[in-house]
């Protein structure tokens, strides 16, 4: 292997990392092109299946998206592949990729702790805004805007108090205004990074980080670091006054 070689993987393995699952060559293809896009400087490693994880040891894996493939939250091949993920990757956000807009199937991903729900209806722009909200540590569940019907809930059991604020929780989960650079920053400043650390793992200089976090905390209506963080919290958690500006 030539020394350019080596150099570029090995800049490849220290970027931050997006791995898709996906078994259709045209669909997996096209979220990577489209994810490149969106991410410039980042990389992305994409599998047909779970067996070939190990590829991406090693590498600083920010997000993972999986096609659910038409099968159900509960099926043991969704389980053996989530579980394959949590092994190599606990502390990396999963995603699934699905054919269908199905709230209840949505529902029961955001159980599981799924951190978002992408179906191939969703127009780009949506899509890549819910990119950014995982990414920045919250979740993405746009079928659950709408209340799963009435027919449905007759044949569900009684909910408790945190299923029945999910539509409420939703509401403020569906949109972020975050840039990739952002959402980078918000990354290490979630690990507790200062500035400077922040400036020196982004290539950054001191007073573009901090131009870029004023930015931030203008759209999380946040007053200091610390409020940025309560206020991604509380976006993850259902807080009612994380919404951006």
């Amino acid at each position: 292997m030539s020394d350019i070689a080596r150099t570029k993987r090995r800049l490849g393995r220290n970027a931050p990392t997006v791995i898709i699952i996906e078994h259709s060559t045209l669909a997996r293809t096209t979220v990577v092109k489209l994810l490149q896009g969106e991410l410039a400087g980042w990389n992305f490693i994409d599998l047909i299946s779970t067996e070939s994880l190990d590829r991406a040891l090693g590498a600083e894996v920010r997000l993972i998206a999986l096609d659910l493939a038409g099968r159900s939250v509960d099926s043991t091949s969704l389980r053996d592949d989530l579980a394959a993920i949590a092994a190599r990757f606990p502390e990396a956000p999963i995603t699934l990729l699905s054919g269908t807009d199905d709230a209840i199937i949505a529902g029961q991903a955001l159980k599981i702790g799924i951190r978002g729900f992408f179906s191939t209806s969703l127009p780009i722009d949506i899509a890549l805004a819910g990119l950014r909200l995982v990414l920045a540590g919250g979740t993405f569940f746009p079928q659950l805007l709408g209340a799963v019907t009435a027919a449905s809930n007759a044949h569900s059991p009684p909910r408790n108090e945190a299923e029945k604020s999910l539509d409420d929780r939703t509401q403020y989960l569906a949109i972020a205004d975050f840039t990739p650079r952002e959402t980078d920053i918000l990354a290490e400043l979630q690990s507790g990074c200062s500035n400077k650390v922040i400036a020196g793992k982004l290539n950054l200089s001191g007073h573009t980080v901090k131009m870029h976090l004023q930015h931030i905390m203008r759209k999380l209506q946040a007053q200091n670091r610390t409020e940025v963080v309560a206020r991604l919290v509380q976006r993850a958690a259902g807080g009612h006054n994380a919404s951006p500006s």
